[in-house]
């Protein structure tokens, strides 16, 4: 057995509902969130010890406000679902977005250009908001939408990625044709090492799900469905 191995085992053993809510980034993404909704949203992560709530830009201050004295962080999409808006737009958005009180910055590459072989673009592309980011000691997680690439495409996206400077690379939107798979997780895991972090989101409903992300390499959960997750009332 590796030690990667061993290290995977030991974590998995060690999955009790408080160590699962500290892995999860609560999240409502969804365009129809009113602020009540992620005031209830901020309210059940201070509750269960998430470690982040994930919202769209909008939403950031509120949930900056709600959070504050917690220790869950307020996490932003930026480019959010499609990722295509040019370099200077996301380095933009994602400076607001701190300004605003974001800590964690989860932006979408520029799809197109990946699948076109256009390294250098993606390159800029995530480097763009991860020197603004790095910046202000927020994070930087790399959605690469694994559904729409192949298992070449998913490498280079986590190499250049890493290779740009970023903190995690994270499999989906969630608002694509599918989310998480165990297989795309553990080539993610594979390809950047153990000094990256590796973000499963889309598609994760249940307490399994989680643990077999977990296990396969992930070490952020992005849900909506955290309560259920953690298996609380």
């Amino acid at each position: 057995m590796s030690s990667q191995e061993k290290t995977v085992t030991a974590v998995s053993s060690e999955l009790t509902a408080e160590t699962i809510a500290g892995m999860i980034d609560h999240t409502l993404l969804k365009a129809d969130a009113t602020p009540k909704q992620i005031i209830q949203l901020c309210a059940e992560a201070r509750q269960y010890h998430f470690a982040t709530v994930c919202v769209n830009p909008v939403n950031v201050k509120l949930c900056a406000d709600q959070l504050k004295g917690s220790t869950v962080k307020v996490c932003s999409v930026v480019s959010f679902p499609l990722g295509a808006t040019t370099l200077e737009d996301k380095a933009a958005e994602t400076q607001k977005a701190i300004e605003n009180g974001a800590s964690e910055i989860d932006m979408v590459i520029n799809i197109g250009a990946l699948k076109a072989g256009d390294k250098a673009l993606v390159e800029s592309d995530i480097r763009s908001v991860v020197t603004v980011a790095h910046k202000a000691h927020a994070l930087v997680k790399v959605i690469i939408e694994t559904c729409l690439l192949t298992d070449e495409e998913k490498v280079s996206a986590c190499q250049l990625s890493k290779k740009a400077g970023a903190d995690f690379v994270k499999t989906s939107t969630g608002f694509s044709t599918a989310g998480a798979t165990v297989h795309d997780v553990q080539l993610m895991r594979q390809t950047v090492g153990p000094e990256m972090g590796v973000k499963a989101a889309g598609g994760i409903h249940s307490r399994e799900d989680a643990e077999a992300l977990i296990k396969a390499g992930a070490t952020r959960i992005g849900a909506s469905a955290s309560i259920k997750i953690i298996g609380a009332a």
